[in-house]
């Protein structure tokens, strides 16, 4: 019995692993975001069935499509010591019932959110995965503008929150997906900074692999980091949020671009093990950022 739960654990890690389990997670709250303000802009409870039925729908697809992410770059992982262990270069999971896996989620949460939300909402996250996986996914061993087309996708969460509970597309919406946009770019360039060596390994060209002396990065780091400031408060000139919001939003938009200015004095080429930690301090500092945004902006929301 002690083995059999063992074993049980140890393919649910598995699972966990080839569903991007905290990726996933991250991609339910954003999108618990746009389904909080679709919900408020029709005067209804943002606690509803409906939003159970938008995240798990969401969080279906979200988990599919990582699935079919690693089927189609198992390869590429094996290479990368990152990744070497997933459940796929390991060899503790077959590609092909991973594949069948990442179907049956993708399409399921699909079909659930046409169904349980509304049509659009089942359109919009499939086009999504197929995105993802189309264009982004093969695009990452051609060119760095992979990071940019991977945008599109990326944003999609809030939106899909928003299409569930509003059954459209607004203007609030366009907010909603720029603030994902732009906030990708330091996210996404200070992942690749920091792993360069292991993405150059998988033959991922990402923009630090090719820009090896962190020129082109860091001007683009800077770029969008400063960018995040005006449309983080986007939302207050559409009353989505209030003057709480505002200085909120000045404040961590500020201290984001402070992060982001380590990567740039004292320069340090890619190539520089004395610049990992600089790029270390900014992926955390995105991460903490984007949910505390949001989080104001929910708690501040119609003041």
């Amino acid at each position: 019995m002690g083995f059999t739960m063992r074993e049980f654990g140890l393919r649910l890690r598995d699972y966990a692993e080839l569903t991007k389990a905290r990726i996933t997670t991250l991609i339910v709250l954003t999108a618990w975001c746009g389904y909080f303000f679709g919900a408020q802009r029709m005067g209804v409870s943002s606690w509803s069935m409906g939003l159970f039925h938008a995240l798990l729908g969401v969080a279906l697809v979200s988990s599919g499509t990582a699935a079919l992410n690693e089927v189609l770059e198992s390869g590429v992982d094996a290479r990368m010591r990152r990744t070497a262990r997933r459940p796929l270069p390991a060899g503790r999971m077959t590609r092909t019932h991973a594949a069948v896996a990442g179907l049956a989620l993708t399409l399921g949460g699909s079909l659930y959110l046409a169904a349980y939300a509304n049509l659009l909402t089942g359109l919009l996250v499939f086009l999504t995965s197929l995105v993802y996986l189309a264009a982004y996914t093969p695009l990452k061993k051609v060119s760095p503008l992979c990071t940019f087309v991977g945008a599109f996708p990326g944003a999609m969460p809030v939106v899909l929150g928003w299409t569930a509970a509003r059954g459209k597309l607004e203007i609030e919406t366009l907010i909603l997906f720029a603030i994902m946009f732009v906030w990708q770019f330091p996210h996404f360039l200070s992942i690749a900074w920091l792993y360069r060596e292991d993405y150059a390994r998988g033959e991922i060209r990402m923009l630090p692999v090719v820009d090896s002396n962190g020129k082109s990065t860091v001007w683009r780091i800077l770029a969008y980091s400063a960018a995040l400031i005006p449309v983080s408060i986007m939302p207050v000139a559409l009353g989505m949020a209030g003057r709480v919001y505002l200085v909120g939003a000045v404040l961590m938009g500020a201290a984001l671009f402070r992060v982001s200015l380590g990567m740039a004095y004292p320069h340090l080429p890619a190539t520089a093990a004395a610049s990992k930690p600089h790029a270390r301090r900014l992926l955390q500092a995105t991460i903490i950022y984007l949910p505390a945004l949001f989080a104001l902006m929910m708690a501040n929301s119609g003041s």
